[in-house]
């Protein structure tokens, strides 16, 4: 909890600026005399116009000293696992791995080892709580080379104890490539949030906002460089209670990241039985909902008495009374055609029937 009693220090200052959230609901005169809403533009957001810069400098110390920053690998070390990161990407354009170990997105691509999880846009249900791990076995194991070259050094260092990781990912970031604003889900995994920086420098932001079409990202709470050869490891607030994000400015070359991880046990997975109910039941209301929206075929309702009339054309004897049949059948198509334009004009509903 921040000072002041309050969780966030943002609401902090939400409660020390009620007029910003006045000016959301007013109404203002537009130029052709009608109400409109205020709306405060995308670019007053992305600039926190109204946040204070103490109140800023406040959060940004909380996320400074939650922050530990250690040089480990030399340049020499840095090399030999930048090697192995590249047979990592052959392998995964080989198609050796699992379907879930390689996640491809522009300019970025993540590479799960150990433990994987669903998240964005994979999401069933989206938000943050939603996320699942994968079952067990659905991405490969963590490769030894990551255990010799990266989580040993760690070890020895006094940066992670023995035995702490079980989940490895590698982003790998192209020129340009970014990752927006998040939180590590606190439900999927213990604190704290260790990463390895490798190929070139870069920065990890904090308290960003992104917008998108084109993309924007907003002026940062906190900017933490990130060298080549570094370790970070984030607890507490800056784990947390902020988010962080790679913004597409600040990857002018690649760069890769192996992020190392401990799952909780308690983690939720994609075959636990709640799970399991949940999604069934929410897979059975898309499919309820389209059959009842389901647009009617216009000539739907006169293939049932085509249907019948042609088995009554095929129970009667082509060669007796030729012009008689034709006419009758003349007749019936006449009929029928009547009855439909009645029913349509009283507004009854034709019932069809599917065949």
């Amino acid at each position: 909890m921040a000072a002041g009693g309050y969780f966030d220090l943002r609401e902090k200052l939400k409660s020390a600026t009620p007029h910003r959230d006045e000016r959301k609901n007013k109404y203002v005169e537009s130029g052709k005399g009608q109400k409109r809403k205020f709306r405060e533009s995308d670019d007053d957001d992305c600039e926190h116009s109204d946040d204070s810069a103490d109140v800023r400098e406040q959060e940004a110390r909380l996320v400074r000293n939650s922050i530990l920053q250690r040089s480990v690998f030399t340049p020499e070390q840095c090399a030999a696992i930048e090697e192995k990161i590249d047979d990592v990407v052959a392998q995964a354009e080989a198609g050796l791995y699992r379907e879930h170990t390689v996640d491809r997105a522009p300019l970025r691509n993540k590479y799960f080892f150990g433990e994987g999880y669903t998240y964005g846009s994979q999401l069933e249900k989206r938000g943050p709580g939603q996320e699942r791990l994968y079952r067990k076995g659905e991405v490969d194991e963590i490769p030894s080379w990551v255990h010799e070259l990266v989580i040993k050094p760690l070890v020895s260092s006094g940066v992670i104890p023995e035995g702490f990781v079980n989940s490895a990912v590698i982003n790998d970031y192209q020129p340009g490539g970014c990752i927006v604003s998040h939180v590590d889900p606190l439900h999927i995994f213990a604190r704290p949030i260790v990463s390895v920086s490798f190929f070139s420098d870069s920065a990890l932001c904090f308290g960003c906002r992104f917008q998108f079409k084109p993309i924007r990202v907003s002026e940062p709470v906190f900017v933490l460089p990130v060298r080549r050869g570094s370790v970070t490891v984030l607890s507490g607030y800056a784990a947390d209670s902020i988010t962080h994000c790679i913004r597409p400015q600040d990857i002018k070359e690649r760069r890769a990241v192996i992020i190392l991880r401990k799952t909780r046990p308690d983690a939720p997975r994609l075959d636990s039985p709640d799970h399991r109910l949940s999604s069934s039941a929410e897979r059975a209301a898309p499919l309820k909902a389209k059959r009842s929206h389901r647009k009617a075929d216009p000539d739907a309702a006169h293939r049932p008495r085509v249907l019948e009339m042609d088995k009554e054309e095929n129970r009667r004897p082509a060669a007796s009374h030729p012009h008689r049949h034709s006419v009758g059948s003349e007749s019936y198509r006449r009929r029928a055609h009547a009855s439909d334009k009645h029913r349509e004009s009283s507004g009854r509903n034709v019932k069809m029937r599917r065949h």
